[in-house]
């Protein structure tokens, strides 16, 4: 498996950047006066979705917050295979639905990933108390399926990674994938990405 690090993947996604829209706003993703950056990419297979998280990956550090939203089979898993595999973490990622939950530990010097589906979690951070996120935290990477809503109190910092994909009665593997960096922490999100390419 991959060591840990901190630089983009040498393996990232080929797909450009698509847009990246300085100051752009989507509802609900970070309260008026918070520093936001937006970016943009175009995923056209299962393959380079995981490779987008192993790129992702070499963006994070321990205490990092990743909101993932999305459709259900829109790719939120297999982005956060991907971003295991990055970070070097032991074990499977798959979809913790039915235990909420998974720690990830490190195979090597980086962070855990803890793995959190709140899908059956109705409430907010209150109901998710339970899960101690709030203590896992500062030494690991902290990954939400479905967290809008539920998770925004634990970090003023924190990246919300939006899939698109097309609904319906189709096979189409296309996702539009938004990258909102919320705080100053991912002040150079739109920067990183570029220097990729």
């Amino acid at each position: 498996m991959e060591a840990p690090h901190n630089s983009l993947a040498a393996d990232a996604v080929n797909a450009p950047v698509a847009h990246l829209a300085p100051g752009e706003t989507r509802a609900g993703s970070a309260p008026a006066g918070e520093t936001q950056v937006t970016a943009r990419l175009d995923v056209t297979s299962p393959e380079q979705m995981q490779a987008l998280g192993r790129r992702i990956a070499g963006l994070l550090r321990p205490g990092d917050l990743v909101m993932l939203s999305g459709e259900l089979g829109a790719g939120k898993t297999t982005l956060t295979r991907g971003l295991g595999e990055g970070l070097g973490v032991r074990g499977a990622v798959t979809s913790p639905t039915f235990v909420i939950a998974r720690v990830h530990p490190s195979l090597g010097t980086g962070p855990a990933l803890v793995h959190v589906d709140a899908y059956r979690l109705g409430g907010g951070l209150d109901e998710m108390e339970d899960l101690d996120l709030d203590v896992s935290l500062p030494e690991s990477v902290v990954v939400v399926e479905w967290g809008d809503g539920k998770v925004e109190e634990l970090s003023d910092d924190r990246l919300h990674v939006v899939i698109h994909r097309a609904v319906g009665d189709t096979d189409d593997e296309r996702r539009s994938v938004t990258l909102v960096g919320i705080g100053a922490r991912w002040s150079g999100l739109r920067a990183a990405l570029e220097a990729a390419h």
